[in-house]
């Protein structure tokens, strides 16, 4: 192969894995699936589970003077219908926060 060419398959590699980054982090939702399925290591429940919207922080106690940071860091909070389970635990809900254009999410905690 010619230089060129490796340059440019190299280039078209580069671009092909920051367009699929940005795809799974355009919505909450596969911001989300996409948490589950690579950071948590549970690629069936990523895929199969529902989300749903929650008021996490204004339904638990505990956690209702995090809601000004919610609303700071323009975040949400989402909870799994079908969680995975590790050690007898659900891993059910998760805050999502926006950044620019992308989403990011992070476990929270369960019930």
């Amino acid at each position: 192969m010619n230089k060129k060419r490796k340059i440019f398959i190299g280039s078209l590699t580069m671009l092909l894995i920051a367009a699929l980054y940005i795809l799974f982090h355009i919505t909450p939702n596969l911001a989300l699936r996409t948490y589950v399925f690579f950071s948590m290591g549970h690629p069936v429940s990523a895929v199969i589970t529902g989300i749903r919207d929650t008021d996490y922080y204004t339904d638990h106690v505990i956690y209702k003077d995090m809601k000004e940071m919610m609303v700071k860091e323009h975040a949400k909070a989402y909870t799994l219908t079908k969680p995975p389970k590790e050690e007898n635990v659900e891993l059910s809900n998760y805050v999502v926060k926006k950044a620019g254009f992308l989403y990011f999410a992070d476990y929270i905690g369960y019930d």
